[in-house]
């Protein structure tokens, strides 16, 4: 069974495979998702050896892992659903909160919260491919749903298509008129909502998501929630995870990384990578946060964004940004 305590949430062009080994270095229990991947990218890609490898690949250190998928065809979400069990995923995850313009002209993401039933449907065609865990990522609303009582609607008509685990955004998607950055910021955070899912229907699973900042927030959020899905704060700032598996998990044989351990780690990880043609900046991009709120932390982004790019850059980039903060 996967534990839903804290996770990091699926985001586009930031979770893919190296951002996620990476962010496993320093929690072991938390669960990652998987960017979103579309249905039709996905089908029409099948056979292509190198789309598939994008797509599904990813590290066996990275479970407990999720897929996200992106569509609203029920018979193309279960076709792949069964191409996620195969890989070895272990969860797949219907979005229904994206609110960008390519995402809504696609009939799939957030304006899915008003066709409940082609969501149950589509929950159901893929829970009959497989084995592994249905869940579905949403919003409180979408522009004039407004008030508790039809995010209750959609979450009852979805459960009964076999859905029990959703993961809230607890804030409304305007699709007419914000962008995706500000329908991450401008709808305010209504969390009571989610705390009120969670009290009428115990035998859901709950995890809220949105403006979640500091482990003390993820703890207070567990006394009314079943789980706490951390967002962009665990990719600006990713060592704020490095206590969770002990503090959240309570695993008490887990073990509480240094920065500098962890920079040696993906040391590795980088100059296997890279023998395999992966280019240097594509993964350090993912690590400039590591020593977020440290004295040298602006030198370190600096040195990595500099030298990154250059087209021998290998793990020694790393190494001489460490000693930049050391000094």
């Amino acid at each position: 069974m996967i534990s839903r305590l804290v996770s990091v949430a699926p985001m586009m062009g930031w979770t893919d495979r190296h951002a996620r080994y990476f962010l496993r270095l320093i929690t072991k229990h938390t669960l990652l998702y998987t960017e979103m991947v579309n249905t039709g990218a996905m089908l029409h890609n099948k056979q292509t050896i190198g789309d598939q490898k994008r797509f599904l690949a990813f590290h066996t250190t990275e479970h407990p892992l999720a897929l996200q998928l992106g569509g609203s065809d029920p018979a193309a979400l279960a076709q792949c659903a069964l191409m996620a069990e195969d890989a070895g995923f272990d969860e797949v995850n219907l979005n229904v909160g994206c609110p960008s313009d390519r995402v809504k002209s696609g009939n799939f993401g957030a304006c899915l919260m008003a066709q409940p039933e082609l969501v149950a449907e589509s929950v159901s065609a893929m829970q009959a491919k497989v084995t592994i865990p249905v869940t579905v990522k949403c919003r409180i609303g979408i522009d004039e749903m407004e008030g508790y009582q039809p995010l209750e609607h959609f979450i009852d008509i979805v459960a009964q298509g076999g859905c029990d685990t959703f993961i809230v955004h607890a804030r409304k998607a305007w699709l007419k008129g914000l962008s995706p950055k500000q329908n991450r910021e401008i709808p305010p955070l209504k969390y009571d909502y989610v705390h009120r899912l969670k009290r009428e229907k115990p035998e859901l699973t709950l995890v809220i998501n949105g403006g979640i900042k500091t482990i003390e927030t993820v703890r207070q959020q567990l006394e009314h929630v079943d789980g706490v899905m951390i967002g962009r704060e665990a990719y600006y700032n990713p060592y704020i995870l490095a206590c969770v598996d002990q503090d959240i998990y309570q695993d008490a044989d887990a073990a509480l990384k240094s920065r500098e351990d962890i920079v040696y780690q993906m040391c590795d990880y980088i100059d296997s990578e890279i023998i395999n043609g992966t280019n240097l900046h594509s993964m350090t991009r993912h690590i400039l946060g590591l020593y977020q709120g440290c004295r040298g932390a602006k030198a370190w982004r600096r040195h990595l964004s500099e030298k990154a790019h250059a087209p021998d850059a290998d793990s020694s980039v790393l190494k001489a940004a460490l000693n930049h903060v050391k000094n």
